[in-house]
């Protein structure tokens, strides 16, 4: 069955089977969103005079009894049915007759999508948001734990200044702070109604689009008719830009787990059950989870690029083009969120090493340390940098692991309640 078919239309199978494509793989990932939606539509159709309060109290009921066999994994998606759209309509005609045939009055199945979508981004939306929060929590608290356990900073992979790990662990946090700032920017472009924009150009019926606005919970229009079908791929398009930058935090950290965990560096390690070994060699633990969690990241980043090529030149008004967006952006969400998840496990049992910056090699850590100390001291900048570059070219540099760092953001002022606090207010975007 087709929403679009007629009695004249005739199609072949490998027509059918290409434009289909690999819609059916995701449409079980929207069809309680389609139902949702449709409750929403035939409400709003009652209230227009459209349909009877008997009709619309047997669609109601034939709805909802949908979306508990959706919900509790008993709705299938017959073989010979293009859509989830279509099967929604369809099982409901089966049961209630003529009723179930006027469900898709003054709706498109254009709008009937970009709908779907919509609700089901701005669900995920804030799935991520919630994990990537989860995340914050734990990198705020590992920064206040290990604010005192020093480690090696580096610049171009050269031993740089002293680091620690509360300042390592919140700048972490602090990058999805950020990320979360683009993220909203992402929720609020899923939370605006296309429905009621038809095929792009609106209806004849007297929709009331306020009201499928409000029944759904959404926080405005798309008003412009046009334009609620061009939102097709750019919301998409905004959701992937915030999932590819936390898709950068989760690669970074990652890489610096990978390195920190190199025997000649030594600073971090986790226990043997989150490690993998090596078929040959029996001392190996491999940080296999954070090499997948930096690949995989690294893929999403990719993708608003990749949606960026798909909507390239086409002109306004919907086109099939915009179908694919699904198998484009669809796996790279359940990936992140496997990605937040797997990282909040492995780093609630990372091992630091203590001491670290006490092994000699890291002596030239404190240079400027020195360089400082003797500005203090009535030293020019100019000629305090050339003594203590010329103690570390004759090989007599010493000085001692003394840190005096007071600044907002430095070693001993890390701001992590300021930084919290930045957290929360971004939250509040989230309502």
């Amino acid at each position: 069955m087709t929403l679009w078919g007629n009695d004249n239309t005739g199609i072949s199978d490998i027509i059918r089977q290409f434009t289909v494509g690999r819609d059916r793989e995701f449409d079980m990932l929207l069809a309680k969103y389609d139902v949702q939606g449709s409750i929403a539509h035939v409400t709003m159709l009652n209230k227009a005079g459209l349909l009877s309060d008997m009709e619309v109290d047997l669609l109601k009921a034939g709805l909802d009894n949908i979306l508990m066999d959706i919900e509790s994994g008993n709705f299938v998606l017959q073989n010979d049915v293009e859509d989830i759209h279509s099967q929604v309509e369809l099982t409901l005609t089966e049961q209630l007759g003529e009723a179930g045939k006027k469900i898709h009055s003054g709706r498109s199945r254009n709008d009937q999508v970009a709908l779907d979508i919509k609700l089901f981004l701005r669900a995920e939306v804030l799935s991520i948001k919630d994990a990537a929060l989860k995340l914050f929590d734990l990198l705020l608290s590992l920064s206040d734990k290990y604010s005192d356990k020093l480690l090696p900073g580096y610049t171009h992979l050269q031993l740089a200044m002293p680091s620690s790990f509360g300042l390592w662990f919140g700048a972490y946090a602090e990058s999805l702070v950020d990320d979360m700032n683009l993220l909203a920017t992402a929720y609020a472009m899923t939370n605006k109604n296309p429905l009621g924009s038809g095929a792009g150009y609106g209806s004849s019926f007297p929709l009331d689009r306020d009201l499928t606005t409000s029944l759904l919970n959404f926080e405005a229009l798309h008003y412009n008719s046009i334009y609620a079908q061009m939102s097709r791929g750019k919301t998409e398009r905004f959701v992937a830009m915030a999932m590819s930058t936390i898709a950068v935090t989760l690669s970074r950290l990652s890489m610096d787990v990978c390195m920190y965990m190199n025997q000649n560096f030594d600073f971090i390690s986790f226990p043997d059950a989150l490690t993998t070994g090596s078929s040959i060699m029996p001392h190996k633990k491999n940080p296999d989870v954070f090499e997948l969690i930096r690949g995989r990241c690294n893929r999403i980043q990719a993708i608003p690029n990749e949606l960026a090529l798909l909507m390239s030149n086409l002109p306004s008004g919907y086109h099939r083009d915009i179908q694919l967006t699904k198998e484009i952006l669809f796996p790279a969400i359940e990936e992140l969120k496997a990605c937040l998840g797997l990282a909040f496990l492995m780093l609630s049992q990372i091992i630091v090493k203590d001491n670290i910056l006490d092994d000699k090699k890291y002596a030239h850590l404190f240079t400027v340390e020195k360089v400082n100390d003797l500005v203090n001291n009535g030293i020019p900048f100019r000629d305090a940098y050339r003594q203590v570059g010329n103690e570390v070219h004759n090989g007599d540099f010493s000085y001692t692991s003394k840190l005096n760092h007071t600044h907002k953001g430095s070693i001993g002022n890390l701001c992590n309640p300021e930084i919290e606090m930045m957290m929360k207010d971004l939250m509040k975007k989230f309502s």
